[in-house]
Parts: structure tokens; sequence; C-alpha cells
């Protein structure tokens, strides 16, 4: 979590600091009601938030309000960005809720949610869908297996799917807690299995530490996440591969993906591969957003200093 040392900024003041520099990494202005909910480190009522907003705003401010959107002053031009992404990702969420039910219909799938860019509407054109799936515990390997087949089919219609965290029901707790990890657990977006999800919240209360304020899923419209009857044929496929030659084939395709996976990603630390987890996270984007982050912070509150 981002250092709160200085004394000479109120508690709530640098909380929505910190908030409005987190997105401003990602060219991502936010609506006074965003800042609310993703307020860092801190819980406040929304009142207190707007509030306070109005007096850090123009003309001596350091943020200014364009529109519905508040940012730093010296980045209008990520208004423009914001708007063009939103454009992309209206785009991108047929399919992902089209692929992301087919996803929750295979095997031994008991959640799918959209994460990463597209669960902000923050997506650019080279964009892809980027999906949280979990399985059944003991197939996770096997699921991920049937999952490709979804990613390849996507292919022939040019939509980029992007299956890249894969856990099973055993494996909800997160193990890295930090500003990033709380970001992207809130910002995810549910298809199916919302009695998964809410098992996912129970278990991940350190969640709360970073932002108190993110309760519950984030709205889709007057979309919801479903709760599917598991089909017939599921029931059968299931009943099928969790046979002795299921098992087999689980431990098979295991031993293969992991050994591979683990020597394209031997020191990334933000990727782990094993039993009951496929988190293939190898671009570091994780370490090189706290990095970034950190560096605006110290900038931004040298400059609050020295006003």
């Amino acid at each position: 979590m981002p250092s709160k040392s200085n004394s000479k900024l109120s508690p709530l003041i640098r909380a929505i600091l910190d908030t409005i520099v987190y997105a401003d990494v990602f060219d991502y202005p936010l609506t006074k009601q965003q800042i609310h909910r993703y307020l860092t480190g801190l819980c406040a009522p929304p009142e207190l938030v707007f509030d306070q907003l109005k007096k850090m705003g123009p003309p001596d401010g350091i943020l200014q309000n364009i529109g519905q959107y508040t940012l730093l002053v010296g980045r209008e031009n990520i208004v423009k960005t914001r708007v063009l992404r939103e454009k992309v990702a209206a785009r991108l969420w047929p399919a992902a809720l089209r692929y992301g039910k087919l996803i929750a219909g295979l095997p031994f799938v008991r959640m799918v949610a959209v994460t990463g860019s597209l669960a902000m509407n923050n997506v650019d054109e080279n964009g892809d869908i980027d999906y949280l799936i979990v399985t059944a515990n003991g197939r996770l390997w096997l699921c991920r297996l049937l999952v490709l087949g979804v990613v390849w089919l996507a292919a022939r219609e040019r939509v980029s799917l992007c299956p890249n965290y894969l856990i099973t029901e055993r494996a909800l707790e997160i193990s890295n807690h930090s500003l990033y990890a709380a970001h992207e657990f809130a910002q995810m977006v549910p298809l199916a299995g919302m009695e998964v999800y809410l098992q996912m919240r129970q278990k991940n209360p350190w969640v709360n530490d970073y932002l108190p304020n993110a309760t519950g899923a984030p709205g889709r419209g007057n979309w919801q996440a479903e709760n599917e009857k598991t089909s017939l044929l599921r029931r059968l496929s299931e009943k099928i591969l969790l046979t002795p030659a299921g098992t087999r084939v689980e431990a098979w395709e295991m031993r293969r993906k992991v050994r591979k996976l683990s020597l394209e990603n031997n020191d990334n630390p933000e990727t782990l591969f094993n039993a009951d987890i496929c988190k293939g996270h190898s671009n570091r984007h994780g370490q090189r957003t706290e990095k970034n982050l950190n560096e605006r912070l110290d900038q931004l509150i040298l400059k609050v200093k020295n006003e």
C-alpha cells in the first residue's frame, strides 16, 4: 500500500490523491462515484468524499473536473482516451458475455469472471478479454485444456480471449496482498457462479484494507451475474472425466504444462503453476504498475508540499 507518512495531508486528501494517481497510471480519469468506490485505504461515506473533491478542485487545486471526470491538472488528454477506450469495450462486451457463457458451461467450471482492462471499460484497440476461472478441485489442468478449445473457437472469429488465471475451489484465498491485486479483485465482473464469487469475497477480507468502499461486484447496468443450472450434458461429462482415466489425463497435462510454463517464467514472481493455480501473468504488469504509482505519488506529494 502506498506510504501515508506525510503528516501535512489529511488521511482523506491522501486517500483521494492515491486513488486518482493510481487510475492515472492507466490513463483513466475517474468519476466521483468511482473515486469513492476505489478510495485507497480509507472507509468514508460518499458525501464526505464528494465534498473534499470540491475543495481540491480549481482554481487553486491540483485536480480538475472535465465533464463527469476528475483528474490531475495537466492530464486533460486522458479524458479523450477514456472515451475512445469505452467505445472499444462496448464492442468487446457482447463477445465477453457470449464466450464467458460457453466457458461456464464446460465441465468442472465453477465460476467465470471478466478481469483486467475490460472490467473497467478501459481497453485499447489491441486489447483482449481476460478471464478468471474457478474450477473443481483436481481438474484444473483438464479444465484449462477444454477452455483452450473456446479460445481457439474465438480466435477463428477474430476475438482474443486470455484465460490467464485459473484456480480451484480450494485456492480461493489469494496470497498476493497488494494494492494492484486488490484492484484486480474488486474490479472483476462475475459472469457465472455468483455463489463462488461471494465465497471468494469472504475468503479475501484483506482486500478491504486496501479498498474498504469497494464492496460487492461492480455493476454492469441492468445485467447481473447468473447462477446457471448445471446441464445434463455437463453432469454426464464430469462423471466420465472423474474416472481414473480422467485422473491420468489431468496428471499428464499438469506435468506437461507446469514444466513448460515454469521454464518460460522461471524468474517471474507474478506467475504460479501447480495443481490448484495456473496464474500466467507473464508481463509483470503488477510490478510495473506499483513502481509507476509510487514514483508518481512521490512527485505529486513533493509538489503539494512546495505549494
